[in-house]
């Protein structure tokens, strides 16, 4: 079945296609797997969900009922996603990214810390709110540091934009949040007018709270002098 024909939970459509068939909030990347991601992708640990499957998640089987889950669209290589994740074990984490080696590393943090309230889905994490997060499901969302897609032609391709507003409003509880983090002047600028336009969200620009870690992509970006901009919406 196509992504054009294929309706998720509550009729959103399959496969991320909120955007247009094509549209792709993400560039693919390709770099080597070292045996340690290797080695944690070939173990298939309980807590890498399937990708492969439009089977609705079942929140409560996985995290318990009434733990309140978060899902982390897009989390490099892991490494913060975990340290957020020890330091808040009673919050569900449900970590989606593309890359495999960053995958590969967030399973090894998780085997190596020992930790039990995070799930691991390698797909595009559209296409997974669209069709296996149930409505108003979610506590939270996180995205730092999406793709700013600096150039006007790929607007279209940035992550904050009305459709993924209303899907994310979708899967959030009342009062629940979206944290984003950017370190593109402009990115911060257009999701502050993108979130404005919608009185189904609250919020604006925070201080950088002290729990979230520096990501190695921020480390590089403040060495490059560039500014970090922290904004919280919460459903209205």
């Amino acid at each position: 079945m196509s992504a054009e024909s294929t309706a998720g939970i509550d009729g959103v459509r399959h496969g991320g296609s909120v955007l247009r068939p094509g549209i792709r909030t993400f560039k693919p990347r390709r770099s080597r797997i070292t045996q340690r991601q290797s080695q944690a992708l070939e173990a298939q640990p309980p807590w890498l969900l399937p990708s492969a499957s439009d089977e609705p998640l079942d929140l409560a089987a996985l995290w318990g009922a009434g733990v309140p889950v978060v899902a982390e669209i897009g989390f490099g290589m892991g490494s913060p996603t975990a340290t957020m994740a020890q330091a808040d074990p009673a919050t569900g984490v449900l970590a989606i990214d593309i890359h495999t080696p960053g995958v590969g590393d967030l399973l090894a943090e998780i085997h190596e810390r020992n930790l039990a309230n995070i799930r691991v889905i390698e797909a595009d994490a559209l296409g997974v709110l669209s069709t296996r997060v149930g409505s108003h499901a979610l506590a939270g969302l996180r995205s730092y540091f999406p793709d700013p897609w600096p150039k006007a032609r790929h607007f279209k391709r940035r992550l904050v934009q009305p459709a993924v507003l209303d899907l994310a409003w979708s899967r959030l509880a009342s009062g629940g949040s979206w944290h984003l983090a950017t370190d593109w002047s402009e990115y911060a600028d257009w999701m502050q007018e993108v979130f404005a336009g919608d009185p189904k969200w609250q919020g604006g620009i925070i201080e950088r709270p002290a729990w979230r870690p520096v990501t190695g992509y921020e480390r590089r970006a403040l060495r490059e002098g560039r500014q970090i901009v922290d904004l919280l919406y919460r459903t209205a």
